[in-house]
């Protein structure tokens, strides 16, 4: 009973993260939770040495996200950005 403890209290975290990030918000804009870090001196540095690719998808989020907060609106629901998707760009 015991060896069982640790994978139930794994799938409740997973299932609290999944519940936290949906209700942040952040995701509904398509952003992801990284674009959501306050840009101080060490982040800058951190921004400065992303590949370009990775930089332009960072813009082209924050972008949106600003164009979306003017508007009022949020994106459709299958354009937004999933838990699945973030937990593969950590790896």
């Amino acid at each position: 009973m015991a060896s069982r403890a640790p994978a139930a209290t794994g799938r409740l975290l997973l299932g609290f993260r999944k519940w936290y990030y949906n209700a942040a918000g952040f995701n509904k804009i398509g952003l992801m939770r990284d674009d959501t870090i306050h840009e101080d001196s060490d982040v800058k540095e951190a921004l400065r040495r992303l590949p370009e690719r990775v930089y332009n998808d960072r813009m082209f989020r924050l972008k949106r996200a600003i164009d979306l907060s003017m508007k009022h609106t949020i994106l459709p629901k299958e354009q937004w950005t999933k838990y699945e998707e973030v937990q593969q760009t950590w790896a």
